[in-house]
């Protein structure tokens, strides 16, 4: 065992010991040591007690530990701290740039425990009203985040679009004559990838060639070409003839409960050539099923029966709904967000700021409330006829109660229900404090209702058959959070929402105008759901919204 690596676990145990508050002078002597060993010429494994415990900065303490390493390749103190750390507060010392009091901070006041829900954070403008931090400490942290998390193999479907569009740009322009089709979860448009399955017709030797020279590490599969870059994620090649490609792209693009139910049809056969995607789908005499919506084998006979959805379109979008500006966690001001929203064409901006338990996001204490909605009503009068409406993301509390009295509730045209902390719960907790919420007469729309961030943050336990039919009981809309790292509700449980005429709300949780395109990876997933714009709040026109406003504020009383 080299001193470095003996010198790494007392580094660790340093720093861990540093983030649970322990003795400095204790700290100090563990890093004091790990320096030491670092810089020793001596190989400790060859020193005697004697000699080791003679070294400065080692002493007989320590240097029973070092022995303990030696001999049992771990060390009991380690364990203690690893064993009540976190394993995202362990990930997040990888993290250039975040030391011990960061992340004391990090996980201490801003309750985070993983990388992905500091990306987030980030994101939304939380860590720079917090000491040792400021936005250029917040864009240094965000970028070696964002450095470490491509490094991991799985990747948001947002991650992915830059890659597919250089890709096939790259590819067009170098092989013209050939055809090439992203297909897979990619066509599919799920929400996190674990790989890029490719369709082309291009030979497997020109190819690994052309890959090869782009320095791609390539593997040959019985039905594919593997090329891995530097950033871990797969790129699966499917070299297919002219008369294969578009059935090879069918197989790929629909989940294997969907192919499994197309191809036992006694009347197709996948021995058929194909030269288009449509004439698939005209062999067997149905409706077009676009691939986001091949998933459940239903659709292929509600294809049949031309039953099929009209599906929502980005263009569906006829408001901004839950935003934040600068009177909270925002990084712009109302009339910003507003003028933003009015330049891309939406009748009206939802602004939902955070409540006044959300300390962490600079949460609107009860006197700022009313020097809001005056700045508000200004707002109204000078952009009208676009409209800005006044809300709030409420915190659910512990109880499941919102986070003002009602009084201050009924000051606003909408209220967005959501949990933010104590996240670690049971489901019947997660459940009592969502229900609570749901019957709360001032709801009217429930915010990511799981609290999951992909990739990061699983989100805590619910029912969700419970949770849908109460949001039918009390007319409560369902938000489907458009932001890439949420995409909460899951678009799985949308169809049984609609089956119970329960709202959906695509809302970008826009913290700043360049938020606002987040709309399209909702709508993106909620296609796969089968969702239409009549079943949608965000597409209600200015009317509708007033009217929809109009019955929420009814049921208050």
């Amino acid at each position: 065992m080299h001193n470095y690596q003996i010198a790494e676990y007392f580094s660790l145990l340093s720093k861990l010991m540093e983030i649970h508050g322990e003795n400095p002078f204790k700290i100090k002597s563990y890093s004091n040591a790990a320096f030491t060993l670092d810089k020793l010429n001596d190989p400790v494994i060859e020193m005697s007690p004697a000699q080791l415990y003679a070294v400065r900065g080692i002493g007989e303490a320590i240097g029973k530990k070092i022995f303990e390493i030696i001999e049992n390749q771990q060390l009991t103190l380690l364990n203690d701290y690893l064993e009540k750390t976190p394993s995202g507060i362990l990930e997040l010392l990888k993290i250039k740039g975040l030391g011990p009091k960061k992340i004391v901070t990090i996980w201490k006041e801003l309750e985070i425990e993983s990388v992905g829900e500091l990306i987030y954070a980030c994101e939304e403008n939380r860590l720079i009203n917090y000491k040792g931090f400021g936005a250029k400490t917040q864009q240094n942290i965000y970028d070696a985040l964002l450095f470490y998390i491509q490094h991991q193999g799985n990747y948001l479907f947002q991650q992915v679009e830059p890659l597919v569009k250089s890709l096939q740009s790259s590819f067009e322009n170098n092989f013209p004559e050939e055809k090439i089709i992203i297909s897979g979860g990619y066509k599919r448009q799920l929400e996190v990838l674990e790989n890029l399955e490719i369709v082309t017709t291009i030979s497997e030797n020109l190819l690994s060639e052309w890959l090869s020279s782009k320095n791609f590490t390539l593997t040959k599969n019985e039905k594919f070409l593997s090329a891995m870059g530097e950033d871990r994620f797969e790129l699966r090649w499917y070299c297919t003839t002219p008369n294969e490609f578009y059935w090879t792209d069918f197989t790929l693009s629909a989940s294997p409960e969907f192919l499994e139910k197309w191809v036992s049809d006694p009347l197709f056969s996948k021995k058929m050539d194909f030269f288009s995607e449509i004439s698939i789908f005209e062999k067997k005499n149905i409706s077009f099923i676009p691939a986001p919506f091949r998933e459940n084998p239903e659709a292929i006979v509600k294809a049949a029966e031309n039953k099929l959805p009209t599906f929502i379109q980005t263009k569906d979008i006829k408001g901004i709904i839950h935003s934040h500006s600068t009177w909270s966690d925002g990084v712009h001001s109302i009339e910003q967000m507003a003028l933003a929203a009015i330049e891309k064409g939406y009748e009206y901006l939802v602004i939902s700021d955070h409540s006044k338990s959300a300390f962490y996001a600079n949460g609107l204490q009860i006197d700022r409330i009313k020097a809001q909605h005056r700045e508000i009503d200004a707002l109204n009068k000078k952009l009208a006829p676009f409209v800005i409406f006044k809300s709030v993301e409420s915190d659910i509390l512990n109880d499941g109660s919102l986070d003002y009295p009602d009084d201050i509730l009924e000051s606003f045209d909408l209220v967005i229900a959501s949990i933010h902390s104590n996240l670690k719960m049971t489901e019947e907790k997660a459940m009592m404090r969502l229900l609570n919420a749901i019957n709360n007469p001032y709801t009217s729309i429930l915010g990511h209702p799981t609290g999951r961030l992909l990739l990061s943050r699983k989100g805590y336990p619910v029912n969700h058959e419970e949770i849908i039919a109460a949001c039918a009981s009390n007319n409560v809309v369902i938000e489907l959070n458009a932001h890439p790292r949420r995409l909460d509700m899951d678009w799985r449980w949308i169809p049984q929402a609609l089956e119970n005429d329960v709202l959906i709300s695509i809302n970008p949780d826009a913290h700043a105008v360049e938020g606002f395109d987040d709309c399209r990876y909702g709508v993106l997933v909620a296609q796969k759901a089968g969702l239409s714009a009549a079943q949608n709040l965000s597409s209600f026109d200015l009317s509708e919204m007033m009217e929809f406003i109009s019955y929420q504020q009814a049921k208050r009383s």
